[in-house]
């Protein structure tokens, strides 16, 4: 192997670190349990800490500058390798027997996305579940933003991998250093999670459900400890407000919650991405649940018993929050199926799966971002036709954007829509109808979780075929990492000497 390949070899075996350390972290709370899937899930910790260390060991004399090429490479392959070690606890436990079954739950967990294979989840041990909550959130801020935090022991520069990992279209630094910008970004990210553990247990869950969804919330994952996910605390609707509130946060620019911590609330207020985030979010909401309230699928439902006009109106409204927020912020939680309401709101949420949260985020999808460049280069378009020689740049935040920034933000947005086109023909050239195609498509792709059809909220992807769950992976993965990190890598050029 050449000097200057081996630091992505080393990586990898750093990856593989946290990973195997991860797992026993998932085995510690198997055997407080006591739920009998202690031993298979150290050994599996145990497996992945000494390939990793092996892995590090026979890299020990790699190069300590790491190029951009490298550093794409290490993202995309780092992540399927984090995924493939990421198995071992469900065959060694026989949580799940399937190769490509475990890949598709593992790689599902890691990219955020919230699709699952599994009919029954509530049978599986303790532990099984908490490794499964921790794929998400791991993912949910990036394992290679977590790494990067000491890399400087290693004597390596990570600002080649926080420009291929973190998530939107730019990155706003807290600190001139990427350490300790990975450094604060991640103890604001365990701080949330900890005061929704905190909050939830307080509103009525136990404290291991507490601790799982906090984890899947803050990472916008959707994975949940129980079978009908956040519907199973319908008649909880404290605990589906304050899951909703930490899917806001989530879906937001962890930057801003920085400067919020700051007291430089002024930051936030003007933060144009921020201000259609949030407007999206009630605007959206609003719809929804007048939609829902008005055809009257709760109050007429025996699920939802509300003898008072009142909280007929409560349950819609908090219904139509929940999927709302959830599915723009890409966590896929659901309070019910949305796929049994009207027509409409079927259509409207499968736009909205389009969307994505902030840039910044742990949310998939396009971005709020983006789809505000869009919509203002789109209106300037208009003026350029009826003033050809006028100037009229895009503003962002009082801003001129440059054009290489729009160029690449409608570049973004084309080869998304691409990729849904072609993820749809794939899905349905395997025998998937129309709507469960598109649905399954949109969903990979955005990290919803979710999707259409024959794999709406009620049901889940164990019925999915074969090739469709390596297809579905494939999806889950460029989505996740924002496209351009892995495409380029299926380009001729990305190969070449330069």
């Amino acid at each position: 192997m050449k000097q200057n390949n081996k630091i992505i070899i080393h990586f990898f075996g750093l990856l593989l670190l946290f990973n195997g350390g991860f797992m026993l972290l998932a085995a510690l709370l198997s055997f407080i349990y006591s739920d009998g899937a202690t031993n298979q899930l150290v050994l599996s910790g145990l497996s992945v800490l000494v390939i990793g260390f092996l892995a590090m060991i026979f890299t020990k004399n790699h190069s300590k500058e790491m190029t951009k090429r490298q550093g794409y490479i290490v993202v995309a392959f780092g992540w399927v390798v984090m995924a493939l070690s990421g198995t071992l606890p469900y065959i060694l436990t026989g949580s799940i027997t399937n190769f490509t079954n475990a890949f598709f739950e593992t790689i599902s967990g890691y990219t955020t996305t919230g699709a699952s294979i599994l009919t029954d989840i509530e049978v599986l041990p303790k532990g099984v579940l908490f490794w499964r909550s921790l794929t998400h959130w791991i993912g949910g801020m990036g394992i290679i933003v977590l790494a990067i935090a000491i890399l400087p022991l290693l004597g390596i520069g990570g600002m080649q991998l926080f420009a291929a990992e973190a998530p939107g279209p730019s990155t706003d630094k807290l600190h001139p250093r990427i350490t300790d910008t990975a450094k604060r970004l991640w103890l604001i990210y365990v701080g949330y999670t900890a005061a929704e553990t905190l909050f939830l247990k307080l509103a009525g869950m136990s404290f291991f459900d507490a601790l799982n969804h906090s984890m899947s919330t803050l990472s916008t994952g959707g994975f949940s400890t129980k079978n009908d996910s956040l519907a199973h605390w319908n008649d909880s609707p404290m605990i589906q407000y304050i899951v909703v509130f930490f899917m806001f946060l989530a879906g937001t620019n962890f930057v801003l919650s920085y400067f919020g911590f700051k007291g430089n609330f002024s930051k936030i207020f003007k933060d144009e991405e921020f201000k259609l985030y949030a407007k999206f979010i009630i605007l959206f909401s609003v719809i929804s649940a007048f939609v829902v309230y008005y055809y009257s699928a709760f109050s007429e439902s025996s699920s939802f018993d509300y003898p008072m006009v009142f909280g007929a109106i409560e349950a819609a409204f908090r219904h139509g929050l929940f999927q709302v927020v959830a599915i723009v912020t890409t966590t896929g939680f659901v309070s019910a199926d949305f796929t049994i309401w009207p027509h409409f709101l079927v259509v409207f949420f499968f736009g909205l799966m389009f969307l994505g949260g902030s840039s910044g985020s742990t949310s998939g999808g396009v971005k709020v971002v983006r789809h505000l460049v869009l919509i203002r280069n789109g209106f300037l378009e208009f003026k350029r036709a009826l003033h050809p020689n006028a100037v009229l740049p895009v503003r962002y935040n009082a801003k001129s954007i440059s054009g290489e920034i729009v160029f690449n933000v409608l570049g973004f947005f084309m080869l998304y829509m691409l990729s849904f086109i072609v993820g749809a023909l794939g899905f349905s050239f395997i025998g998937l109808d129309f709507e469960s195609a598109i649905g399954v498509a949109a969903s990979s792709l955005g990290n919803v979780g979710p999707a259409l059809g024959e794999f709406g909220p009620a049901q889940n992807f164990n019925q999915m075929p074969l090739m469709g769950k390596w297809w579905g992976s494939f999806l889950m993965l460029i989505g996740r990492l924002e496209l351009f990190t892995v495409l380029i890598l299926l380009t001729p050029f990305f190969w070449k000497k330069s």
